[in-house]
């Protein structure tokens, strides 16, 4: 098979020539494979199916690197690269090898000196990081060798730079000094703080600017800075999360905050070593809430199609009871069959409920929503079940229009209502607020006054089917639903303890853009 250049990528301006890489794969689909991750980096590549081919490619072409399968027809990619050594040794060698070849990769180091292996299957960019180390390698030795050349003729001039070692060491010394200033100037700029630290942890040697100011300190008064009960102000300790002296990690939590700290090691003090601090609270926040969302998702997919499933069947049974009911029976048969009518028809509310869980509404459904008249609708409809004059109902309601579909999201205060109500047992304050938020968004909440949601309970309280209440008042998809109209709309649902001691469920939506 005759040579062919496959791509030419571009290089930088007196950097150095053009570089090639030969690719030599008997397998047609492997070749193509490779050949297309290899566009994209900055060499000219020329591809050879087999051994012989390749050697041909390499008397006329000027090649600086060899990517070489190793079992191959005639000529193994061994024997090739230990010829490829033998007549053209500055050109580096890489063998493309599967996992198994454990006695070809030894073979290849003892015989051929190959610069590197490719398993098979490789790593798109660990292949390409591979090519372009063995490129540089090549004019790295093509380099050195010019750079030995010039080593002779630079020692003439060694006698001249001795006389003028005086004034060049004066220079250098005013040098350091500016680039102590200038390291200085970096390391207050850093963001986070940083700390040379010693005695465990404890005591602070250097910090920068954003240490002192997180620890509540001046720039001059952190040299010799002790914690004081683990902590450096509204910093962590290093050694509260045991941190040590040498490429460590850990998080702590501390001030409501979660932190991230890494600890380096430092030659320039006995004990001492670098710690670099990072708040990490939002980032794993968000972490958290897109593992929440995906579960959710997931959960939705799987509920839509069990639900799908029963409904079938679920409806016959009801049809067959309904029908036998109204036949001559016993009254000890017409119970039972009112038995399994109640309990059919409750399943079927349950896969009504997960059909919606599981339903995502079509953009042309959604459009833009009053949400303050969304939630009155709602407390229109809950109406009798506060009737009883126990419970207080607050409005706050301020002008705000979300993008979404009204049935839907009156679905989410009804459900919140509900709750409300169950946790006050009939009795307290019920507070609904509807208002604009930031930029772009609008806020509701339904705050109550009842005995609030316990933290290890408020991490699950969005998955389906979890409830606290007792069998056969709950089927524990009320929040799920919630949760899940809030993300098909683009926002998001969350508790937080209630202004009077209860809980209050948030809900972010979108606002609706108006029209130009």
């Amino acid at each position: 098979m005759q040579a062919q250049v496959i791509s030419t990528g571009s290089v930088h301006p007196g950097a150095r020539p053009e570089s090639t890489l030969l690719v030599v794969e008997d397998d047609e689909h492997v070749r193509r494979a490779l050949l297309r991750v290899l566009r994209r980096s900055r060499c000219r590549v020329l591809e050879a199916c087999e051994a012989h081919g390749a050697l041909r490619v390499l008397e006329r072409e000027p090649v600086q690197a060899i990517v070489s399968d190793h079992r191959m027809p005639g000529m193994t990619g061994i024997e090739l690269l230990r010829v490829v050594k033998e007549r053209w040794p500055r050109v580096q060698r890489v063998l493309l090898t599967g996992q198994a070849d454990s006695a070809a990769v030894e073979e290849a180091v003892n015989r051929s000196e190959v610069f590197r292996f490719i398993w098979k299957p490789w790593d798109d960019a660990h292949l390409l990081i591979t090519i372009q180390s063995a490129i540089d390698q090549f004019w790295t030795v093509e380099e050195n060798d010019r750079l030995t050349g010039e080593l002779a003729a630079r020692n003439g001039e060694l006698e001249r730079l001795n006389r003028d070692l005086d004034a060049r060491l004066v220079a250098r010394q005013a040098a350091l000094v500016r680039a102590a200033e200038e390291w200085r100037a970096c390391f207050d700029a850093l963001g986070d703080p940083v700390a040379i630290v010693k005695g465990g942890g404890c005591e602070v040697v250097r910090a920068n600017a954003a240490f002192a100011r997180a620890a509540g300190v001046a720039l001059n008064a952190l040299p010799g800075l002790r914690c004081g009960d683990h902590a450096f102000g509204a910093l962590p300790c290093p050694s509260r999360c045991r941190v040590a002296a040498g490429g460590v990690e850990a998080e702590t939590a501390y001030a409501d905050r979660t932190w991230l700290v890494r600890s380096f090691p430092f030659t320039g003090e006995d004990g001492a070593f670098v710690v670099v601090m990072k708040d990490v609270t939002e980032e794993r926040e968000v972490t958290q809430r897109l593992f929440q969302a995906e579960k959710m998702s997931a959960i939705g997919q799987l509920a839509g199609g069990v639900a799908h499933e029963i409904n079938n069947p679920l409806g016959g049974i009801l049809a067959f009871a309904q029908l036998m009911s109204r036949e001559e029976r016993t009254p000890a048969d017409l119970e039972s069959l009112k038995l399994i009518q109640d309990a059919a028809m409750r399943a079927k509310r349950i896969v009504e409920s997960l059909l919606r869980f599981s339903r995502r509404p079509r953009n042309e459904e959604k459009g833009p929503v009053d949400v303050a008249q969304v939630a009155e609708d709602a407390l229109f409809l809950l109406r009798p079940q506060m009737k009883d004059g126990r419970i207080e109902v607050v409005r706050d309601y301020r002008a705000a229009t979300a993008l979404g579909n009204a049935n839907q999201l009156q679905q989410i205060f009804v459900n919140l209502v509900v709750n409300a109500i169950q946790a006050m047992a009939g009795a307290g304050r019920l507070t609904v607020a509807v208002g604009p938020a930031a930029a772009g968004r609008v806020r509701a909440s339904v705050a109550d006054t009842g005995p609030g949601v316990r933290p290890e309970i408020a991490k699950r309280i969005f998955e389906p089917f979890f409830t606290t209440k007792p069998e056969g008042k709950g089927t524990g998809l009320g929040l799920s639903i919630c949760y899940q109209i809030a993300e098909d709309h683009g926002g998001s649902i969350r508790v937080e303890p209630g202004p009077e001691g209860g809980a209050c469920f948030v809900v972010d939506l979108p606002a609706s853009q108006p029209k130009h």
